[in-house]
């Protein structure tokens, strides 16, 4: 059965630097674009960033770009988020997801998800 465990959310200050952790378990992902989505209340799924399975691709949100670095490590059959110079509005629940298409950044597996809040 395939799994994928979000960790590292929590609650931070704006500006502050915040780490995630997606690990995956039941199969290897090192073939597949892993990425990691958020959602706030009230609002639809946000595509954040994915990566590809060799990690040399990476691809990111307007919102994030140049604050955030997802990364992983095949050995592992993990990713990661690395969130920089975090803002209020990054609050939300976070999603790691697994075999994700970059045209319709939509994920076959997702993760339950961890929470990020950020106070001002």
């Amino acid at each position: 059965q395939v799994q994928l465990v979000e960790s590292g959310g929590g609650l931070v200050q704006a500006g502050d630097s915040l780490r995630l952790s997606c690990a995956a378990s039941g199969r290897t992902f090192t073939a597949n674009f892993m990425g990691w989505f958020r959602q706030a209340p009230g609002n639809e799924r946000e595509f954040v960033a994915v990566i590809s399975g060799s990690g040399t691709n990476t691809y990111y949100g307007d919102s994030v770009k140049g604050r955030f670095t997802i990364s992983r490590d095949k050995a592992k059959n993990a990713v990661y988020l690395q969130m920089n110079t975090v803002k209020p509005e990054d609050t939300a629940s976070y999603y790691c997801g697994a075999i994700c298409n970059i045209v319709t950044k939509t994920c076959n597996y997702w993760g339950l998800g961890t929470q990020v809040t950020v106070s001002s």
